[in-house]
């Protein structure tokens, strides 16, 4: 007969939902300054809403500008949950579990501001539906809408099926709320039965949402490739974004889980050592973008295409070079000697680091998308793009609003797994034993 077995949280790990349970003033206190750019983000839409996209820095043939860069650059940092969280599952790696949550919500909140982004560039928010009134299946336009419907249902489900367990917890633990945590509880009770078909759904999700996340940034790339426009027109980019989308993801996670671990004080579950291995996986990241971003440019050099050329040069020494060679020295040069250096991979200079890619991979979705389009093929078609304060205050405004949903996720739900702490005290180390001495010679007879 399957017996129910009550989770329950220890003294030690009751740190984990305080902040659920009582807010700190200084929390109020960032929120509102949050809604205070979200409050200006939305009073430059209406703006925009009512003067129209004369208002911003687009005009032709510049009619991408800002809002792509940001959709591209929001889309890349929701590899951060799904990649890093699904891979470091299926290959057991025990340092995770303090981790992958952190990671989740990143993927399905930003994937929100990336379709926001999209819905700011049309100007006009109904214009959105034409793609599913009057559909080109040959179009990566609607590609993408596939792709990244998809990818969120997909990553939603595998966010919300790890909380469970601790939804559980909350429900028991707290007064008036418990209705709300009872409704997402699923009718968990934490019988061995439910952890089977638990861990069973998690497993399957975990190999389901690596596929999925590749392809959506690869349908990305073809929105760009699938063109004959100049600087575009590649077939590396499919796995060109799809490593600029794991480098961002992975810089963007370690900013959070150093600012959850000072503002919360979880320096117990979030350790140098996580900051350490993850900060080798950036590296091995920052090498393979330098790899890729060679070869594109190498290859458009060598090719002599007079077209492709112009752009080219336009960022090497023309008008875009000084985005271009930030972007080169804040993606590779500042991060890589950090993060090569065991004394200076640090969670401080994980950090640094993490920001200096950041900042980098917005500006190479910067100068893939705007020195194309102001130097077409038609030479008199060429034109200047610079953004005004319209899509300026946008682009904070949802950096912000991120920010402001991270932080209530936090409010709610413990964005440290709970149950998988617990469950890594107990039963990995004996498994970790046994792993690792069926790897060694000698310790099991040959067949």
């Amino acid at each position: 007969m399957d017996v129910e077995t009550k989770l329950e949280i220890s003294r030690d790990d009751a740190v984990l939902i305080q902040p659920i349970v009582a807010a700190r003033g200084s929390f109020y206190y960032l929120a509102a300054a949050l809604l205070a750019f979200s409050a200006l983000a939305f009073f430059a839409w209406v703006e925009q809403l009512r003067r129209g996209l004369g208002v911003t820095g687009l005009n032709v043939p510049v009619y991408w500008g800002v809002y792509i860069t940001n959709f591209v650059f929001f889309i890349g940092i929701s590899h951060a949950g799904t990649l890093i969280s699904a891979i470091l599952r299926l290959c057991h790696a025990e340092w995770r579990r303090s981790i992958t949550r952190a990671a989740e919500v990143i993927t399905v909140l930003v994937l929100f501001f990336g379709v926001g982004s999209i819905i700011m560039d049309l100007g006009r928010p109904d214009r959105a539906l034409n793609v599913l009134r009057h559909p080109n299946f040959r179009s990566p336009l609607l590609w993408d809408v596939c792709s990244i419907s998809v990818y969120l249902m997909a990553s939603t489900i595998y966010l919300y099926l790890p909380l469970i367990p601790d939804i559980a917890i909350l429900r028991d633990r707290t007064g008036g709320a418990s209705w709300f945590y009872r409704f997402l509880a699923a009718g968990w009770r934490g019988t061995e039965k439910q952890k089977r078909r638990l861990d069973r759904a998690i497993a399957v999700m975990a190999v389901l949402v690596i596929p999925i996340a590749v392809s959506v940034h690869t349908v990305v790339s073809w929105v760009f490739a699938m063109t004959v426009q100049p600087g575009w027109h590649s077939a590396i980019f499919g796995p060109y974004f799809v490593v600029g989308a794991i480098f961002s993801g992975i810089a963007a996670l370690i900013i959070a889980m150093a600012l959850i671990r000072r503002i919360y004080f979880l320096h117990d579950y979030l350790k140098p050592v996580h900051f350490n291995h993850l900060g080798l996986l950036l590296m091995v990241m920052s090498l393979l973008w330098f790899y890729f971003t060679f070869a594109e440019y190498l290859t458009t050099f060598y090719g002599g295409d007079p077209s492709h050329l112009t752009v080219f040069y336009s960022k090497l020494t023309g008008r875009y070079a000084l985005a271009f060679w930030t972007m080169f020295a804040t993606c590779f040069v500042i991060p890589f000697p950090i993060l090569a250096w065991r004394r200076t991979r640090t969670v401080a200079g994980t950090v640094v680091a993490s920001i200096s890619v950041i900042i980098g991979m917005w500006l190479e979705r910067l100068t893939i998308v705007v020195p194309t389009m102001s130097q077409p093929r038609l030479p008199w078609a060429t034109g200047l793009y610079s953004p005004t304060w319209i899509e300026i205050a946008i682009t904070l405004g949802f950096g912000a609003t991120f920010i402001l949903l991270y932080m209530l996720f936090t409010r709610f739900f413990p964005i440290i797994s709970i149950w998988e702490v617990q469950e890594g005290r107990e039963h990995s180390l004996p498994e970790v034993i046994e792993r690792v001495r069926s790897y060694m010679p000698g310790t099991e007879p040959v067949q």
